[in-house]
């Protein structure tokens, strides 16, 4: 989520404009690198995650480079509470320019009970849906209209490569996932006219503290053996899409999903690299 200075009507530069943007995910992987990462590009930030503990701890980070930031807590998948942050955020910037929409489940103990559609518990598939869609959808319904008032702005919504293809697990992850692009195709659709962007960006193997936690060495090891890189994604490098994404320079890009998985979505088979 992001206040800036605009030039004209519709017009975003992380170079030359100061913004706010708000990042979500738990503090500590992609929305504290991206936090970081707008900030560093002359960006006020609003960080909000479930623990406001850990969204203080990123934007005092982001302060003591001399950089604007504010933390809000609460759970993006209730409405009131999605509603308290727009409405915050506006009250201490004055506008909203700018939305990463990045909170996802992701804890090793909640994952770890979505498994197989004949083993599936209601309340993971309902939690799962809440949160890693439901929120994203919270989030544009409340920050649109203030997008509008301003002349645009540019959404930022995350997916992932498991809503792309099937896998033996993470049934409720990975449809919850299927679901963030069509939101966004809705809602480029829309309010493209009005000056409003939305692009879906699709992470593959990104090696943030919830990965390591959730997969083993050896795992991480063949996933990376899949990449078409000599090495695997990393926060920064998603937090680097996302800021183009909200730029100027990405400004005709709306309403496309972009992968960023070091090539993994691009062949078929294992690639080993022997």
């Amino acid at each position: 989520m992001c206040v800036t200075e605009k030039k004209r009507a519709g017009e975003l530069d992380v170079q030359t404009c100061r913004k706010s943007r708000d990042s979500y995910r738990r503090a500590g992987g992609i929305g504290a690198a991206t936090a970081h990462e707008l900030a560093r590009e002359g960006a006020a930030v609003a960080v909000v995650d479930i623990d406001e503990a850990k969204a203080n701890e990123v934007a005092d980070e982001i302060r003591r480079t001399g950089a604007h930031a504010i933390a809000l807590g609460g759970d993006l998948a209730e409405e009131d509470v999605t509603r308290s942050v727009v409405q915050a955020t506006v009250a201490e910037f004055g506008r909203v320019d700018v939305l990463h929409n990045n909170a996802a489940l992701t804890a090793s103990s909640f994952l770890s009970r979505d498994t197989t559609v004949s083993e599936m518990s209601l309340d993971v598939w309902q939690r799962s849906l809440q949160v890693n869609h439901g929120s994203q959808l919270l989030m544009c319904k409340y920050t649109v209209p203030e997008m509008r008032k301003s002349g645009g702005g540019s959404i930022v919504n995350m997916s992932s490569g498991a809503a792309l293809s099937g896998d033996r697990t993470r049934l409720a992850y990975g449809v919850s996932k299927a679901g963030v692009h069509a939101l966004t195709m809705y809602v480029a659709t829309s309010d493209g006219k009005q000056g409003v962007r939305a692009n879906t960006i699709v992470p593959g193997l990104i090696l943030t503290d919830a990965v390591r936690a959730h997969l083993s060495e050896d795992i991480v090891n063949g996933l990376g053996r899949a990449t078409l890189t000599p090495y695997v994604g990393q926060p920064q490098d998603v937090a680097e899409l996302v800021v183009f994404l909200a730029s100027e320079q990405s400004r005709y890009i709306t309403g496309q999903m972009i992968a960023i998985d070091g090539g993994m979505s691009a062949h078929v088979a294992m690639n080993t690299g022997d």
